[in-house]
Formats: C-alpha cells, sequence, structure tokens
C-alpha cells in the first residue's frame, strides 16, 4: 500500500471516531452545563449577548482519550493476536512494537493535558489567578520537557537552553489558544486547520527510521477529529464554548506534539524544516504577541481579557464577525501549507516560502494600522 492510501486510512481511523465522540458527548454536556456550573454569561468584555455553556473542552478531551484508549488496546490486541495485523496496512503493523513503546509516553502526555482540562474547569467555575495558572501550566510543561525528554530541535548544543526554550513554547501555545477563544469558532478551527497542517508535515517528513512520522500524526489527527467534532456545535450561533479547559488542553496537545516530531537532522541541508511548527501557528503566535503589545502599550495588565484581538481589530476595520473569523481561518491555511511545502524544499527555496508567511502577517499589520489610524482620529 502506498504512503498516500496509509495515510487516508490512518486519517480516517483516527479522526473519524474522535469526531462522533465529541460531538455526541456534547449534547448531555450542553444540557446539564448549567447543572454543572459551566455557563457563560454576558458582560464584561465578553461579545456574546445570552448565556452559553461552557465545557466544549470536555467534549474534545473525551474525543480524544476515548480514541487513544480504542488505539492503545487495538495496538495491544494486534501484537498479542499475530492474526489481526493482516488487517492493517503493512507500512503500520511494521511498527506496533514502536507504537507500543511510546504508549506510556503517549498517556503521560494525555495525564498532563488532563491535568490542564481540569486547570480550566475550575478556572472556567470559580476563577483562578493568573500566577497559579502560569505556575501550573509550566509544571506541565516541564514535565513534559525534562521527564519525557520531548524538546526542540534546533541545532543549539546546549540542552538546558533548549530543554528552556520548550517549555516556554508549550506555555506560549496553551495561551495563544486561550487567548484566540474569543468568537465563536474561531480557537477551534484555527486549532484545527494548524493540526492538520502539522498532521500533512508529518507524513512527507521522513523521521529517524526513515518512514513518515505516523505516531505524531495521528495524535494530530486525533486532535483535528475531536475539534471537528467539537465545532459541530460552536459554529456560529454558538451553542457552547470551548471554555479554558478546552483551549489548554489543545494547545499543549499541538504543542507538545510539535516537539515529538522530527523535522531535520545534521545529515541533510533541510535545517530549515524546523520552522514549520512557527509558520503552522504564526496567526495565534501573531494574536498572542499582538495583543500583549498593545496591553503593555496602553499600559493595562497583560493577563485582563479585553477586546484587542486579531478577531476583534478585524471587525473594528468593517469585516463582520463571521467574515473576520473566515479571513483568519483563511491566513491561518495560508500559513500551514507554507509549513508544509517549507519541508519540501531547499534552503534557497525555503527563504521565500518564510517570506510569504512574513508578507502575510505584514499585510494585516498594514491593513489593521489604517484602521488604528482612523479610529484615533
Amino acid at each position: 500500500m502506498s504512503d498516500l492510501r496509509v495515510a487516508i486510512w490512518l486519517a480516517a481511523v483516527t479522526t473519524i471516531p474522535a469526531a462522533l465522540v465529541a460531538a455526541v458527548v456534547l449534547f448531555p454536556i450542553r444540557r446539564h452545563a448549567r447543572r454543572l456550573g459551566l455557563l457563560d454569561r454576558p458582560g464584561g468584555h465578553k461579545s456574546h449577548t445570552v448565556p452559553t455553556p461552557l465545557g466544549g473542552g470536555l467534549g474534545i478531551w473525551l474525543g480524544v482519550v476515548a480514541t487513544m484508549l480504542a488505539g492503545t488496546v487495538a495496538v495491544a490486541a494486534c501484537r498479542q493476536f499475530t492474526g489481526l495485523q493482516s488487517y492493517l496496512p503493512a507500512q503500520i503493523s511494521l511498527h506496533l512494537d514502536g507504537v507500543w513503546s511510546r504508549a506510556a509516553d503517549l498517556w503521560g502526555i494525555l495525564i498532563g493535558g488532563t491535568i490542564l482540562v481540569g486547570l480550566g474547569l475550575w478556572d472556567d467555575r470559580r476563577g483562578i489567578a493568573w500566577p497559579w495558572r502560569l505556575a501550573v501550566q509550566f509544571l506541565v510543561a516541564a514535565a513534559v520537557v525534562v521527564g519525557l525528554g520531548y524538546s526542540f530541535t534546533v541545532f543549539i548544543p546546549l540542552p538546558w537552553l533548549t530543554q528552556t526554550l520548550s517549555v516556554i513554547w508549550i506555555v506560549a501555545v496553551i495561551n495563544s489558544f486561550n487567548m484566540l477563544d474569543n468568537m465563536d469558532g474561531l480557537s477551534g478551527g484555527v486549532a484545527a486547520i494548524s493540526a492538520a497542517s502539522l498532521a500533512a508535515v508529518m507524513f512527507s517528513t521522513p523521521g529517524s527510521a526513515g518512514q513518515p512520522q505516523w505516531f505524531v500524526a495521528a495524535l494530530l489527527l486525533v486532535v483535528f477529529g475531536a475539534l471537528i467534532g467539537f465545532l459541530v456545535h460552536n459554529r456560529p450561533p454558538a451553542r457552547i464554548f470551548m471554555g479554558d479547559g478546552g483551549s489548554y488542553f489543545v494547545g499543549f496537545l499541538i504543542a507538545v506534539a510539535t516537539l515529538m516530531a522530527t523535522y531535520a537532522n545534521y545529515e541533510n541541508e533541510a535545517r530549515h524544516a524546523v520552522l514549520a511548527p512557527l509558520c503552522a501557528m504564526a496567526v495565534p503566535l501573531y494574536d498572542l504577541s499582538t495583543v500583549l503589545w498593545i496591553r503593555l502599550r496602553e499600559g493595562r495588565s497583560l493577563f485582563q481579557g479585553d477586546q484587542s484581538h486579531f478577531s476583534h481589530r478585524l471587525v473594528a476595520l468593517g469585516l463582520g464577525r463571521t467574515q473576520a473569523v473566515l479571513t483568519i481561518y483563511l491566513v491561518t491555511a495560508t500559513c500551514g501549507l507554507a509549513a508544509v511545502l517549507l519541508t519540501r524544499v531547499g534552503p534557497a527555496a525555503a527563504v521565500m516560502v518564510i517570506g510569504i508567511v512574513a508578507c502575510m502577517l505584514l499585510l494585516i499589520v498594514i491593513l489593521e494600522s489604517t484602521g488604528w489610524r482612523k479610529e484615533n482620529e
């Protein structure tokens, strides 16, 4: 079976179950959200006008965990009963032992993600001071980086520095998706596009064994599927919000998946491929960076919610809310395609690919600066 057919098969057995589980379980979660204390009421900087259930993150979490549990049981069964391996593509069955050897790491990551879901749900219900939120995020990130040994491959011969950068990366991605969760379908849609583009990168980038990185691709596709199931309920007008639990969980899994992957090695010339996650994550990181800069410039708290986000700024330019979300989807998809292309070209072409992403973001800055000038006038 060709790699393309294997990729299609893997996408089907990971995406569809996760999407179905997330979509189905969110119906009772929506119905019982008030009883669970998961209700987002209008007011302050919030733009919705009616009380809306939170807890979409519970559906995403269940979609991911249930699918991963089924996958773990299936791998164990195939290793125990070798006759079952005939139902798998040869490229997958060859790696069953390798997948099984990483099962403990996978569940360690999911335990870390579950802690963040709990943190987010408690924050949604009761509210938690930002130092405590950041402390837990840094602790979970450090546990993954130091305890499980996942960190950046950036060709820096200083392990402590790459580990520190990796922890900061995880926390930054977590909070970028959390900040992006400010319009119906926005954070979930951007996360789904980013996960899909990174999965495509894994399919097209050989790992240490010279094969596509099926394991990391499968993790990203499960996240993608759970997000699709969630978006069934979160598309405008949203019937449920992701909440902090969902954004923390999704951001954490995508960030860790980028650390688990191999993009290049010392033997080839494609070291620029290590920038692929930055391209795929350009929009969430742009929103995070610009929001923090605006708050600093205006002397406001970095952790106080407001309407200075990328999406709000597009609306201020005259776009409707749905148009703003679709515009951000388009920019994210463009950057995601650039990430896929970056891993398949030489150094000279890579400069042009990165230039495309930079030009896209600079175009947005120019448009936004026009809006800011009009607003000041």
